[in-house]
């Protein structure tokens, strides 16, 4: 049974990258958060395809999409509806949905809302319902949010509250393209259509249609969740709670050392520690990682170590102070965020050491970190 779920999710990745390239590391963390009933929050320059990967999911996965462009002078009406006359029964009022009565939806520029409107977002996002003219309304089942935001235009934005951000499963940096992959980018957008493209695939793997997808949605969150973590797996994600809010005489399975500079990376670095949600994050993550793309029983450190970066990073607040005490080193990679540096130094120092449990997990991070 796991190698046909394997079988499914290896059929939606290869039906996305038809139209999406570059972009495989990008799609299976979607489809972990969506799978695992939770959200993304892409970052990325414009023009590299945030748009496009909603609207390719939406087909691969047989489910209706929608889009709200987010501006300040957005109300949260023009997301969730509101009452409006009914023109065949003039003496009465119906309710028109809004555009986030969808299964999958892309707030574009989510941080251009004014924090009114985002708190409609957050009700949708944590409770999967909204409330007009205190009237409750369900959102149907699967309910998935993919928000972008424009790291290098600030003007006129306004930062997401730590509550919203922390719903976001997975904060993941959209990847600009190397050359091999833009040489494909050119020859799909700028040569004739191509008929045969994608005629190869086998589509019987997919999604039929939405009700297909809804009951593929139902049976896999059941089976992420009935997933089995190796207990080194619980400990770390265990230590990480623990270390970043001062309970050092919690950590479970490090050795003196590590303890000892675990408290010196984390002195005076953090405004605050990750939360339960973070932490459910991860080893629900992990789970979901394991289920779909590794051929385990078990969630172990590499399962854990593809999904740790994105999940943590928009739950980071380093200090001010921390910040502007860090040199810049020559050979740290370029490719890392100082935020991201101090990730991987991080998961890596909670990682437990009994039975080779932290190498196995480095060595996975340091091959995948920057990836997105």
């Amino acid at each position: 049974m796991s190698q046909a779920v394997k079988s499914f999710a290896t059929a939606l990745i290869d039906a996305t990258s038809v139209t999406m390239f570059g972009v495989e590391t990008v799609g299976k963390l979607c489809l972990v958060a969506f799978y695992s009933e939770g959200h993304v929050l892409l970052e990325g320059n414009p023009g590299l395809g945030k748009t496009e990967l909603i609207k390719t999911l939406g087909r691969v996965l047989a489910l209706p999409f929608g889009r709200i462009q987010f501006t300040p002078d957005l109300m949260p009406a023009d997301i969730t509806g509101t009452w409006m006359p009914d023109f065949e029964n003039r003496n009465q009022l119906r309710f028109r949905q809004g555009p986030i009565f969808t299964n999958l939806l892309l707030a574009d520029e989510i941080n251009r809302a004014t924090p009114k409107t985002q708190s409609a977002m957050l009700e949708a996002m944590a409770e999967r319902q909204v409330t007009v003219l205190g009237e409750r309304y369900q959102l149907d089942p699967p309910f998935f949010v993919l928000a972008t935001q424009n790291p290098i235009d600030h003007e006129g934005t306004f930062a997401l509250p730590e509550a919203q951000a922390d719903r976001f499963m997975f904060k993941i940096a959209m990847p600009t393209p190397d050359n091999h992959t833009l040489r494909a980018i050119l020859a799909k957008q700028t040569a004739p259509p191509n008929p045969e493209s994608g005629a190869d695939l086998d589509r019987s793997k997919l999604p039929r249609d939405v009700a297909d997808s809804k009951a593929k949605f139902a049976e896999l969150g059941k089976r992420i969740r009935a997933t089995e973590v190796l207990p080194s797996v619980e400990h770390h994600v265990l230590n990480l709670f623990a270390a970043t809010n001062g309970r050092f005489n919690q950590l479970q399975g490090l050795t003196g050392p590590q303890t000892q500079q675990l408290k010196a990376l984390l002195d005076d670095a953090l405004l605050y520690g990750f939360g339960p949600r973070a932490a459910v994050a991860l080893q629900l993550g992990a789970k979901a990682w394991t289920l779909l793309f590794e051929d385990k029983d078990q969630a172990d450190a590499e399962s854990l170590a593809h999904i740790i970066i994105p999940a943590l990073r928009h739950r980071l607040q380093l200090s001010f102070d921390w910040l502007d005490r860090q040199p810049r080193a020559e050979n740290e990679p370029s490719r890392l965020s100082a935020a991201d540096q101090f990730l991987v130094k991080l998961c890596g120092l909670c990682a437990p050491a009994e039975h080779a449990y932290r190498q196995r997990f480095e060595a996975r991070l340091d091959q995948i970190a920057g990836q997105v």
